[in-house]
């Protein structure tokens, strides 16, 4: 179980990377002022999706769900940290719901807006973390 546990944590790690740097990407897209510009963010959005934050995404729920079949579920902590995760996976979705707009050319929000909610994800992590090495309750 300790192969699967090492390769869930490298998987979170990548998803986390990513999952740090869509919004990024979507502030400097939101700022671009030409097509050049946003034509190249475009192209990295959708290869940040799809070759790094959904499959790291997919590994993360498996490694997690085969480490939940082997060590059981219990504890509120484990149940306060899936509602979390589930929230995390809401982000996801909705950077790729995000990432579909900017492809068409539609802006919904200022940069500004996409730099705040940059830091939602930090906060999730944080609340995961320390459910997982602390186990309040």
């Amino acid at each position: 179980m300790l192969w699967i546990k090492a390769l869930h944590i490298i998987a979170v790690i990548c998803w986390m990377a990513a999952i740090f740097y869509m919004p990024r990407l979507f502030v400097y897209h939101a700022m671009a002022e030409d097509q050049v510009g946003r034509d190249r963010f475009k192209v990295m959005e959708r290869k940040l999706m799809r070759a790094i934050m959904t499959p790291s995404m997919i590994a993360s729920l498996v490694f997690g769900i085969w480490l939940w079949l082997g060590y059981g579920f219990s504890g509120g902590w484990l149940h306060a940290k899936l509602a979390l995760v589930a929230l995390l996976i809401v982000y996801h979705f909705w950077c790729a719901k995000t990432m579909k707009k900017f492809a068409n050319d539609e802006i919904p929000h200022g940069h500004v807006f996409y730099r705040w909610l940059n830091e939602l994800p930090v906060f999730l992590l944080f609340g995961i973390v320390i459910l997982v090495v602390v186990k309040p309750f």
